[in-house]
């Protein structure tokens, strides 16, 4: 048994600095020596996922569990592999049992807020992330977890000392660097423009160094330093899009595809599902639908969901194409073989575990589901669509400043000021195409309409999604929901004209955008 112990932490030790043959050799030794137990199989599973091997991880991780089915560490273990397989619902289901079951185990603590995190539940997110804070203070990665969480559900000064916490500890942490910065509005007596400064001329890490920049420029922008915080963001997406190698033709392959696709497309397989309980909010990022979505579930008949990715794994799912990419030319056409009912059925599945209790009515705010509006349309056709407009060239700058998820395809666009408007025009198209083959099912909503006219465009709003008069939807800015997005800090404060007209500040280095939606036939005023 000694021996057998001495095994376990020798894996446990090589896992843990990365050495992932010695633990694999000695979870493969585990396994001869204790074949009932699962500790064996859990580490190997953990090798496994390590090495980016999902689909081997998983099954081993079960055999873990067959054995030792309320260990909370191998159900934790379980349920990240679960969601990293987008498999929300049996992930939801495993983190269920670790919160019944409890745990005293930092590690476990610390995956189960992520899994939760992942799944949308900030709020619940929040105390197994103090646990796990708890019982390793000076672990930097559950700390910056838990000040993440924090600034989504709106505990502003408790995110920020958790910042600091680990700035003070670790003075390059980009990521700590980037999250104080967008969770409040500096100012010129207290800001953070020299620490970030220096902290940006010391890094060497990519992600690191655009994270500082984009954080700068931000700070830099509210003080008043235009030019200086427009110079830093072009550095920074200049340097970032070479390395990700960008071309626009990948984005335009899939809208010519889209419009093709539906416009050969004959008559639907199947009418759908009457299911009428999703709210579909899309649009370009940046434009509202942060706002939108918060005046939606502030109705006492709705909640918010969250920006799912439920309808593109539908279709992708539907359309059984191979490629690794959820959305390309070949998915777009394959897509419309795929019986409608299917689809809904598909993307209701995976939209339940993401849906807040005790609401009849949810909101679905992923913006890029505007490439999906079609198949919203033909598999859930009395689901309500809103699709938010703004200022073009306010649409390019709050997408050129605003740092999105750097993995995610969805915006890699936006690094070019170019490509962004190119983006735009072409989101422009698929919209106008969108309304000639299904007129009136797509609401238009303009934020600066919105922005001007609160109370009119609400009950318009309203009314388009076939809901009663609400007061509580004026009052947005006091629902105490979780944002997990850029908007974070805006839609906690009430209406003001500030995001009106703001690309004016850069006219100068934005001519070469006005030229193009100009050339375009594009209205910019």
């Amino acid at each position: 048994m000694l021996a057998d112990c001495r095994v376990t932490q020798s894996a446990r030790e090589a896992l843990q600095r990365g050495d992932l043959p010695a633990a694999g050799s000695a979870a493969q030794a585990l396994i001869q020596a204790r074949p009932r137990d699962g500790e064996g199989y859990f580490l190997l599973a953990l090798v496994a996922a390590e090495a980016g091997q999902m689909g081997k991880a998983l099954p081993l991780i079960e055999q873990a569990l067959e054995r030792d089915p309320d260990n909370s560490e191998y159900l934790a273990q379980h349920a990240r592999l679960l969601i990293l397989l987008r498999r929300d619902g049996e992930a939801a289901e495993a983190v269920r049992r670790v919160l019944e079951r409890g745990s005293d185990d930092a590690r476990t603590l610390d995956t189960v807020g992520c899994v939760l995190a992942r799944l949308g539940d900030h709020e619940t997110s929040i105390r197994p992330f103090e646990g796990a804070v708890a019982r390793e203070p000076g672990n930097l990665d559950y700390r910056y977890n838990l000040a993440a969480a924090c600034g989504f559900t709106g505990r502003v000064d408790a995110a920020r000392e958790h910042y600091e916490a680990i700035l003070a500890a670790d003075p390059g942490n980009a990521r700590s660097h980037y999250g104080l910065a967008i969770l409040s509005r500096q100012s010129r007596e207290a800001n953070h423009v020299s620490r970030l400064e220096a902290a940006a001329a010391r890094a060497r890490d990519p992600q690191d160094l655009v994270r500082l920049r984009y954080a700068l420029a931000k700070e830099l922008e509210d003080i008043g330093e235009a030019d200086r915080a427009f110079a830093t963001l072009l550095q920074a997406n200049t340097d970032y899009k070479r390395q990700i190698r960008y071309d626009f033709a990948q984005d335009e392959a899939n809208f010519d595809a889209i419009e093709a696709a539906f416009a050969s497309a004959g008559p639907a397989a199947s009418s759908g599902l009457s299911d009428a309980s999703a709210i579909f909010v899309v649009g370009m990022p940046r434009t509202g639908t942060t706002l939108v979505d918060r005046i939606l579930s502030s109705h006492p008949e709705v909640a918010s969901a969250g920006e799912l990715q439920a309808m593109p794994l539908a279709v992708k799912q539907a359309a059984g194409t191979r490629s690794r990419q959820v959305i390309d030319p070949e998915t777009a056409q394959a897509a419309m073989a795929a019986d409608p009912a299917k689809i809904g059925q598909l993307y209701l599945a995976r939209a339940a575990h993401h849906r807040p209790a005790g609401a009849a009515r949810y909101v679905d705010k992923l913006p890029a589901n505007f490439l999906h509006v079609g198949h919203i349309v033909r598999s859930l056709p009395n689901a309500r669509i809103v699709c938010l407009r703004r200022n073009p060239m306010d649409t390019v700058w709050s997408n050129f400043r605003n740092l999105f998820a750097t993995q995610s395809a969805y915006y890699a666009y936006s690094y070019d000021l170019l490509d962004t408007a190119r983006y735009y025009a072409r989101f422009d198209r698929l919209m106008a195409f969108w309304d000639r083959l299904y007129p009136g099912r797509v609401l238009q909503f303009g934020y600066e309409a919105l922005v001007l006219d609160q109370e009119a465009q609400t009950r318009r709003l309203l009314e388009h999604c076939g809901l009663s008069w609400a007061p509580a939807c004026l009052a947005f800015h006091e629902n105490r929901a979780a944002v997990a997005t850029p908007s974070a800090a805006q839609v906690r404060r009430s209406l003001n004209t500030e995001g009106i007209g703001r690309w004016k500040t850069h006219a100068e280095g934005m001519a070469e955008v006005r030229a193009y939606f100009e050339a375009q036939g594009i209205a910019i005023d």
